[in-house]
């Protein structure tokens, strides 16, 4: 397990349960603005239907990034019961505690999250 004693990863696995909890809440939260748009033209103008179109995407592709992190968030979790956390996914090196702060759930350190891009 990474550079981190028993008591830092206590501290990061409450701080991951937090996270989940605020990201499902907020997947909550967000449902509807994801729903499709009417077609009834007669009820919206053609302009305000489109700008609809534009929110609903933006929504969804939040959406999205919400599900990704808390995926990631979920894994994390999983990771601190196989002793695991705290270690990249790709190259097994301890991920730097400041990138953990700063993300607790990132899977990379920053070399091997930079080779992805």
């Amino acid at each position: 397990m990474a550079d981190l004693d028993a008591a830092a990863v206590a501290v990061f696995a409450e701080t991951l349960r937090e996270l989940r909890e605020e990201l499902r809440a907020l997947l909550r939260s967000s449902a509807d603005g994801a729903k499709p748009v009417g077609l009834d033209q007669a009820a919206v103008g053609r302009l305000s239907r489109v700008d609809a179109l534009q929110q609903q995407a933006m929504a969804q592709a939040n959406r999205q990034q919400v599900q990704v992190r808390l995926r990631r968030c979920e894994a994390a979790l999983e990771a601190i019961q196989r002793d695991e956390y705290g270690l990249c996914r790709r190259c097994e090196e301890p991920i730097a505690i400041a990138r953990l702060e700063a993300m607790p759930e990132a899977p990379f350190c920053v070399e091997c999250q930079q080779g992805r891009s």
